[in-house]
């Protein structure tokens, strides 16, 4: 039987600013920028109480929590920090899969100090982590990573909790819908349409049915309801995509001014795909209109894009095809392999830019 941790730090980059200036702790939070235009990329628990979440706009943010601080982001001071939490998962075992800066996947079966309980190995990372760093994580402790995914979530902040193999179908039976990793609001307002609100009623469905219903991702809702997840920790992560994005001060509705937009988040994608040696030969472009309905449009060649000229000529040609009748708010452009699935949350979470407007500084 395996043994699996999923480790994801407390509101990650509030966390880091609340830990390194003493003026912001207690108090509701926002990592993002608070002018018209922009988003929340992170809230502190104290920020929560007030329904306040990342990827908000920070209009509704500071409708939500009058007093709510906002502060800029500092991604390299993230960075850091999320590369000191690797080195102390790597004390135990190299079979680590990060999802992102704030969360990884360790399967301890073996590990390399011979412990035999999984949940005493992430009672010492969580401790580890708040004497050397200062900062407080959450951990699930389960046999698969589903579970393990699960269970992370579930005493959050600062929390611990273990899904035992005797217990998981029962768990994942008593489970809302919503609880399910991988199922946002389309999928579970479509299950609840179905009569699927729980665990115990997804499993009463056929795995055909589900497929009918849910396309390829029906299998794997099929076997989740029955607490089974053979997927291993992925210790060598490929990366599947490289994109950039930018919010733009005020929407935009010409391509005279689009332009000079793709051609920055462009280049910003050719530096690090020349610094990275990403090799990609499909070409996304991303829109987000005034109304937040987000579109994209791709292109794929015979062989990897490596040079600003030939991303830049794909992004504009696929721009064309963009209806601008409604504005415009947000502009991205990526590169991805051709046999995976592109993943826009999974990419700008190190790569997101925001845009100060400088009338309100």
């Amino acid at each position: 039987m395996r043994k699996i941790i999923h480790i994801d730090m407390d509101a990650f980059f509030a966390s880091i600013e609340q830990r390194d200036n003493p003026v912001y702790r207690g108090k509701p939070l926002a990592v993002g920028y608070a002018g018209p235009r922009g988003v929340v990329a992170a809230a502190s628990y104290e920020a929560r109480v007030y329904g306040v979440r990342s990827a908000m706009a920070s209009k509704t943010a500071l409708r939500n929590c009058p007093q709510l601080i906002f502060v800029m982001p500092r991604f390299e001071v993230y960075k850091a920090v999320s590369r000191q939490i690797m080195e102390i998962f790597h004390e135990y075992t190299d079979l680590v899969e990060p999802l992102s800066l704030d969360e990884a996947f360790l399967d301890v079966t073996e590990n390399y100090k011979q412990m035999a309980s999984a949940t005493q190995i992430a009672q010492e990372i969580k401790h580890k982590i708040s004497d050397n760093l200062g900062l407080t994580a959450s951990a699930g402790v389960s046999f698969n990573k589903f579970l393990a995914k699960i269970a992370s979530d579930y005493k959050k902040p600062n929390g611990l909790f273990v899904v035992k193999p005797t217990e998981a179908e029962q768990f994942v039976e008593s489970m809302a819908i919503e609880q399910f990793y991988g199922v946002g609001k389309v999928t579970s307002e479509r299950m609840h349409q179905l009569g699927i609100k729980t665990g115990a009623d997804l499993k009463q469905w056929s795995e055909q049915g589900l497929v009918t219903n849910f396309g390829k991702a029906g299998h794997i809702y099929f076997q989740n309801a029955r607490a089974i997840d053979e997927r291993p920790v992925q210790w060598q992560r490929i990366r599947k995509s490289v994109s950039s994005e930018t919010t733009f001060e005020k929407d935009i509705d010409t391509y005279e001014k689009l332009i000079p937009e793709l051609q920055n988040v462009t280049r910003e994608v050719i530096n690090y795909i020349g610094k990275k040696n990403f090799k990609g030969r499909t070409v996304n472009l991303k829109i987000k209109y005034a109304d937040f309905k987000i579109i994209s449009r791709s292109k794929t060649f015979p062989t990897a894009i490596t040079d600003y000229e030939t991303l830049y000529k794909a992004g504009s040609e696929l721009l064309t095809l963009v209806d601008l009748s409604p504005k415009i708010r947000l502009i991205g452009i990526g590169i991805k392999n051709i046999e995976e699935e592109f993943n826009w949350k999974e990419d700008t979470q190190l790569h997101i830019s925001f845009k100060e407007d400088n009338n309100n500084e």
